[in-house]
């Protein structure tokens, strides 16, 4: 995958917006991998802010809906991992300020 389509896919998941925290996943560090096949299947390796999370679903979902719009994009996976564990050095200038986090 060309820096081009990765940047397009990143630019498609920062409409993807954490329901509890207001903040984009990418913003949030999130999103930790992004693979793609030549069949255009692209795997999205992201975490989610704690492992209970009870929108699991609905990222996912949103994820999927985020990328669909892409010519490239033919079909996503979205994988789901808790290593690294997510934490706040993770996130953004921007998600910093918008969260109020100090670092």
């Amino acid at each position: 995958m060309d820096q081009e389509l990765k940047d397009s896919i990143m630019g498609a998941l920062e409409m993807v917006v954490d329901p509890e925290l207001g903040v984009d996943i990418v913003n949030l560090g999130l999103v930790y991998g992004l693979e793609m096949n030549e069949e255009g299947q692209l795997t999205v390796t992201m975490t989610l802010t704690s492992m209970g999370c009870p929108l699991a679903g609905t990222i996912v979902d949103q994820v999927k809906h985020a990328v669909s719009d892409l010519p490239e994009v033919k079909d996503t996976e979205v994988n789901i991992v808790f290593t690294p564990p997510w934490s706040k050095d993770m996130m953004s200038r921007y998600a910093k300020i918008a969260l109020g986090v100090r670092d």
